[in-house]
This record gives C-alpha cells, sequence and structure tokens, in this order.
C-alpha cells in the first residue's frame, strides 16, 4: 500500500504547486491515500474554509495542522463540521476539531491519521509522548496502519519520537520546520522515519515568507507583518512509503521533491 505525503503549504505559491505537481506525483507513486499538512496554507498561518475545499478538491485524503492551525479568524466550526481537517491532538482540551482521524484508503483499507505539536520551543502543548502514546492504543483497534505528523521544532524531539513509536506505527513525518531533511529510513522495527519533510512553497524566501521582511525584523527586533515571498524557486517537498497492510509495517522510504522554478 502507497502513502503519500506532502510537507508544509506555504501560501498560495504552495498550494499553486500542489496542484500542478500532484498528477505527475500520482502517476510516479500510485498513491492509495495523500496527507498534506495545510496549517500555512492561508497566508503563512492557518487555513480557511475555500483552501479546505481547494485542497480537499485535488483529491487529498487528510489535511494535517500545527501550532497555527487555528489562526484563521473563524475557522472553529471548519475543524468541527471537516472530519478530514485535522489539529495537533494536544492542543488545550475545548479545542475545536479532533487529533486523529480514521479514512478508508483507495486500497480498501484503514488508515488512522494522527497529528501532534511538539513541546521544545514550542507554545506549552500537553506531553505529545504521552498523548500519541493514547491515540496509537486507540487507533490500532482499528487498523494497523498508522500515520504521524509530528509538528516540530527541534531534530532531537523529532528524532525522539520516531523512537519512541517504532514498531508501533507505520511512519513519523516531521514537520514545521520548513527544510528536507536527508536522514529518510525505516527504523530497526518496520517504522518510516524523516525529521522534515520540507515545505511545498517558494523557496527564495525564508522558511516561506518575504526574505526582505523577515530580515528587517531579525536586524531591528521590532515585529514585522510575513509576507508570503514571491513564487520564486517553487517546490514540493514530502515523502513516499510503502507499507504492508497487514502489519502496518514500512517497506519502502523515500523523500519526494518536485522544482517547479517561477510560478
Amino acid at each position: 500500500m502507497n502513502i503519500l505525503f506532502i510537507g508544509d503549504i506555504y501560501g498560495r505559491p504552495g498550494r499553486m504547486a500542489l496542484k500542478k505537481a500532484l498528477p505527475a506525483l500520482r502517476e510516479k507513486y500510485a498513491p492509495d491515500f495523500v496527507i498534506v499538512n495545510c496549517e500555512n496554507s492561508a497566508g503563512g498561518k492557518g487555513v480557511t474554509r475555500e483552501i479546505v475545499q481547494e485542497l480537499l478538491g485535488l483529491g487529498v485524503d487528510v489535511l494535517t495542522g500545527g501550532n497555527h492551525s487555528l489562526h484563521q479568524k473563524g475557522c472553529d466550526p471548519l475543524f468541527e463540521e471537516e472530519e478530514r481537517l485535522i489539529r495537533p491532538a494536544n492542543f488545550p482540551p475545548g479545542t475545536p476539531g479532533r487529533g486523529w482521524v480514521l479514512l478508508e484508503s483507495a486500497a480498501g483499507f484503514p488508515v488512522a491519521t494522527l497529528n501532534v505539536c511538539g513541546r521544545a520551543f514550542m507554545e506549552p502543548f500537553y506531553d505529545p509522548f504521552r498523548c500519541v502514546s493514547q491515540l496509537v492504543t486507540e487507533a490500532r483497534q482499528h487498523t494497523p496502519i498508522i500515520m504521524v505528523d509530528f509538528h516540530a521544532e527541534t531534530t532531537s524531539e523529532k528524532i525522539g519520537m520516531g523512537w519512541f513509536l517504532d514498531g508501533q506505527v507505520s511512519a513519523v513525518f516531521g514537520t514545521h520546520t520548513h527544510v528536507q531533511t536527508a536522514d529518510e529510513r525505516i527504523l530497526p522495527n518496520g517504522t518510516a522515519y524523516i525529521t522534515d519533510t520540507g515545505m511545498t512553497g517558494p523557496y527564495e524566501s525564508i522558511i516561506g515568507a518575504d526574505r526582505e521582511i523577515v530580515l528587517e525584523a531579525m536586524m531591528t527586533m521590532r515585529p514585522k507583518r510575513f509576507d508570503v515571498a514571491p513564487a520564486h524557486d517553487v517546490r514540493v517537498c514530502g515523502a513516499f512509503v510503502e507499507v504492508d497492510p497487514m502489519d502496518g509495517r514500512a517497506r519502502r522510504m523515500e523523500r519526494v521533491r518536485v522544482d517547479l522554478g517561477n510560478l
């Protein structure tokens, strides 16, 4: 069974890139299930109903999030109503939406997709290790195919989560830092792992934002509104995993990167 995960969609350039690249990625990898992180898809922070409809309309199965998931005004009902849109499960109690979802893949096998935020250099979320452990226990009652989007800042915390979940889930995809890492591998007990899947958006930028604005903020230490960078050097980044649907173990993993130039 084939799973395609696409890293953080950043603004309109990222959405344009996904729309342009997805047909070829489908032809190459023949995915039975597609997961996309969308927490930066609306101007760099959050997501809107229109964008969710746009992304799901491309044939995406699940949209995951991160610390910016609910930053768009009026998005609370969206997270309650759309089961294919999830946000980190370790948000505070009472946060709208859900942290995981179980859906049937095109191959006819149920897939559980879980979303959790890290704590190192992040907001004080509930312990992601205890949280994901509880979710995995529940998910494994329904399927051995479990995908985890771990949205975290530090490589050490992400690697720790990989080892913590080795043998319990099919894959751990790191997101949030927007820089694709070259450490994709299958851990000893069958869990596919990559520290960061990378960003889908403009790379002539500072992790998606206009570089001149970000540099000014860094150098003056004054707050600035970070606008999305122009659609220059646009790339699609992510990871592909082949999973045995009987036991949920990963058999193959590959980094995904598509360079689209200027859009």
